[in-house]
């Protein structure tokens, strides 16, 4: 039976997040989907709005292999070829699945390095800058089971989610926007954090649909060399197949100089030691998806949760550049709620938001669907 639910999220990532135009050509990357209908249906969609569609269909399970045995030949022809086939599109629409979200816990890191380095950081920064696209999950019996539902509640829960009103959300960070765009001095404290930095002069970005599904998140960078202090995350990360609980951060002039957590410290410090710029900070981001409450282990809906913030070690973005370049670009998550321990944030000295609410007049839109404190 059709699925209207997959019709609307479709028109969302077509109209919405790439505004695809007749003539335009637009690569679909598959990752591990249940099935194919919302490929076919971005395919059959594509060309009634006279785009040029294209697809990739991959497996995690094969990918393992190839980055099992992967060589540096090997990877910088992958990485080769990828970039050629990315420079003939306009656009491009990532929908990653995931049977087993550790499919890759068992690659060896300098293999995984060989991959990030030589395919994934070229194809990635060509797409990011020269092409209009979007990233987003697709809902599974897996990914329910990460966020503790029912697939079928989770299901609701997806689309509901990733279908929003991005247009009213947008209005709803213009506030906030402008507040970061004025602002030098950030200070976060919370639970085992205390945190300063400047964001003076760093571009900002509302992001409402345009890039991830879902969205809801407003970032900068900070001034690279600015950063002082300690940092002390409470959501779980999934990275490169392994799973990272308690990270702590002490930075000195923009570098962290200690990096700790209660499981894989030392495969966090080989990640932190992937080049020079991983050890800098390339995003600062505050989250305001209030339909999203609590994290499930990806990243995509984890740094969109309402009252929350990221703090990203590696690649800056060029459109909210500091300057960091890094083959590493990896969101860590503080939610700063009530119940996950609380926290303020700082804009020059005055309190913006406390335990996950914004305090000022004009950005209490973004408060809607929180809890009161």
């Amino acid at each position: 039976m059709k699925d209207l639910r997959i019709d609307k999220l479709a028109e969302t990532l077509l109209d919405h997040s790439c505004r695809l135009q007749p003539g335009e050509r637009v690569l679909i990357d598959a990752y591990d989907l249940p099935d194919p209908y919302l490929v076919c249906r971005l395919v059959e969609m594509a060309a009634e709005r006279g785009a040029v569609p294209f697809v990739n269909w991959k497996s995690n399970t094969v990918l393992r292999s190839l980055f099992r045995t992967a060589t540096e030949e090997g990877m910088a022809l992958a990485g080769k070829l990828d970039l050629e086939q990315m420079k003939q599109m306009q656009a491009y629409i990532a929908i990653r699945g995931a049977a087993n979200s550790s499919e890759l816990a068992d690659v060896p890191g300098e293999k995984l390095d060989l991959y990030q380095k030589h395919w994934w950081k070229p194809v990635t920064d060509h797409r990011i800058n020269h092409s209009k696209w979007v990233v987003l999950r697709y809902p599974t019996s897996a990914m329910a089971q990460s966020a503790k539902m029912s697939t079928v509640a989770f299901e609701e829960f997806f689309y509901s989610v990733c279908t929003a009103d991005y247009a009213q959300m947008e209005r709803n960070q213009q506030p906030l926007q402008r507040l970061m765009e004025a602002t030098d001095i950030v200070r976060i404290v919370g639970p085992g954090t205390d945190l300063t930095f400047s964001i003076k002069d760093i571009p900002v970005i509302a992001c409402n649909g345009g890039r991830n599904i879902p969205d809801g998140e407003v970032f900068t960078a900070p001034v690279r060399n600015s950063v002082n202090g300690t940092i002390a995350y409470n959501t779980p990360s999934l990275y490169q197949g392994t799973v990272f609980e308690g990270i702590r951060f002490q930075l000195e002039n923009g570098r962290i100089v200690n990096a700790e957590c209660r499981n894989e410290t030392q495969r966090l410090n080989a990640i932190l030691d992937s080049d020079e710029g991983s050890r800098y900070i390339g995003e600062w981001s505050l989250g305001c998806n209030n339909l999203i409450r609590k994290p499930m282990l990806d990243t995509l809906f984890d740094e969109k949760i309402g009252g929350s913030l990221h703090f990203t070690p590696g690649q800056a973005y060029e459109t909210a550049d500091n300057g960091n370049r890094s083959r590493v670009h990896w969101d860590l998550v503080l939610i700063q709620t009530p119940e996950y321990g609380g926290g303020e944030i700082y804009f020059d000295g005055k309190l913006i938001r406390k335990d996950g609410r914004f305090l000022p007049d004009d950005l209490q839109p973004l408060n809607e669907g929180l809890a009161a404190t």
